[in-house]
């Protein structure tokens, strides 16, 4: 276990609480109203976990076929007149444009509505699809029609929920590592799981005989399941074992009274080999400045994302962290780089060169090719230990600085939601994790489906002064909380 040491007022001040009950419902509200209109279909298979678009024709969903075998295996076709030819591995299909039926390795294959050829892409009813795969794949699938969730060859994620301890805990137990997204409201804490095929063993509803934790109720739609836990208090989430294990507690409501030791930074993380691009002297004398830490992630050859052969997420995070550090400096607040260069840094060296930084804020910035708009990030802490002496644990260092980062967290999603679709999640990010700062996380997508808007001058600064103004307006709590 590695630790890190301790700065004054620190656990004095990890009062959170007092804000997860507002940050959590606007978090809530956001994922509900996120994409609401827009039909999705996840699959999940042995060799890839992925997500498409539904398209609704003449009332009835379709989906591309050669999308959902791409991930699977070698897959190519040809259009000939009405005529849509299929290979996939090694086996041939064929389609006509309006038919009911098409043909697999020489045998009719029955569609339960009229096969789609559109602008060269052969679209087949949704729910032919458990009829369809196994002719190609020579495996059962089971299709959760309702859900829109496709399992090949998998048999799912299953869990189970236990409650113990005289303050109530609820362990669940998944048979496989997850990641889910967390949204809080009062009494409420659901966890949707996008990537992760977990299925019900048991009933969908679980009533526990207690006051704090009453319910966990599981459900699933538009390619996504969920768990609702309810109770009576605000509840908290934390992971452990491989990301197999959350336990559900109710979240403390008493300042802790533990007295915080001398402010000596870490030195059990180890040194960053890069330097911030503007000098630190915002830390000298006694009267510190709020000011920024911007880190642009990846770098070097770590690429990130690739969205073309020229485009990398490295290079689109570093052009957003250059415009936030101009929209922060004419808003007269100092920002430092922790990257101004193609330089490769590791989580841990990120995380060291904030925490001896001392900002008022860090900002991670990541770039993706799903979704639209922007994802603002909080960390979900692990459920190690607390702190030992002087020093508390780096898998947990965030959590005296969680209430304010969950702040300025909704703060951002206030303002950038002025323009662009935004959502505001929790995960257990790296270094969010390990960062003694109030510290989030901005992934940046499209505002439409083309992956060149991330390198519009118009649309950086359009998300740089955003988060700007946001951390602007929250100065004065992002100073006290220092």
């Amino acid at each position: 276990m590695r630790w890190i040491r301790r700065r004054p007022k620190r656990a004095a001040k990890i009062l959170f609480w007092l804000v997860l009950l507002i940050a959590g419902s606007l978090c809530a509200l956001l994922i509900g109203a996120s994409n609401a209109d827009e039909k999705r279909v996840s699959i999940y298979s042995p060799v890839a976990r992925y997500s498409l678009n539904v398209i609704s024709r003449d009332g009835r969903d379709y989906v591309g076929l050669l999308e959902i075998l791409e991930p699977l295996g070698a897959v190519s076709a040809k259009t000939e007149g009405q005529k849509w030819q299929l290979k996939f591995n090694k086996v041939d299909a064929q389609f006509i444009n309006g038919n009911n039926h098409g043909r697999i390795l020489g045998r009719d294959a029955e569609l339960n509505s009229k096969f789609i050829l559109e602008n060269d892409r052969g679209l087949v009813p949704l729910d032919s699809l458990v009829t369809l795969l196994p002719r190609f794949l020579g495996i059962p699938v089971v299709f959760h029609t309702t859900a829109r969730r496709l399992f090949i060859g998998e048999n799912g994620t299953t869990y189970t929920a236990q409650l113990s301890g005289t303050a109530p805990a609820l362990v669940l137990n998944f048979t496989s590592p997850v990641n889910p997204s967390i949204a809080t409201e009062p009494g409420k804490l659901r966890m949707v799981f996008t990537r992760d095929p977990v299925v019900a063993s048991g009933p969908q509803v679980v009533t526990f005989n207690d006051k704090a934790i009453s319910s966990a109720t599981f459900d699933e739609s538009n390619g996504a399941a969920a768990i609702t836990l309810s109770g009576n208090v605000p509840l908290l989430a934390s992971f452990g074992n491989d990301g197999r294990t959350i336990t559900i507690t109710p979240a403390p409501t008493r300042t802790p009274t533990t007295q915080a030791q001398a402010p000596v930074p870490s030195t059990s993380a180890p040194p960053a080999q890069a330097t911030p691009a503007s000098p630190a002297t915002a830390q000298s004398g006694t009267a510190r400045q709020v000011f920024a830490v911007i880190d642009a992630s990846h770098g070097g050859t770590d690429r990130g994302v690739t969205f073309n052969a020229q485009l990398f997420e490295k290079d689109i995070t570093l052009a957003f962290a250059r415009s936030m550090r101009q929209e922060f400096e004419a808003k007269a607040m100092p920002a430092l780089l922790l990257r101004d260069s193609d330089a490769a840094m590791t989580t841990d060296q990120r995380a060291a060169q904030a925490n001896m930084l001392h900002p008022a804020v860090y900002i991670v910035i990541h770039a993706a090719s799903d979704g639209n708009g922007v994802r603002v990030y909080t960390a979900a802490l692990s459920n190690e230990s607390g702190s030992k002496g002087i020093f508390i644990p780096w898998a947990t260092a965030q959590a005296g600085l969680l209430a304010t980062s969950q702040a300025i967290a909704s703060s951002m999603s206030a303002e950038i939601g002025k323009r662009v679709p935004v959502r505001v999640l929790s995960a257990p990010l790296r270094p969010l994790n390990n960062l003694v700062t109030t510290a989030v996380a901005i992934e940046i997508s499209p505002r439409k489906d083309d992956f060149n808007d991330l390198t519009a001058a118009d649309y950086q600064q359009e998300i740089a002064g955003s988060v700007a103004t946001a951390v602007q307006a929250m100065k004065e709590r992002l100073e006290a909380a220092r």
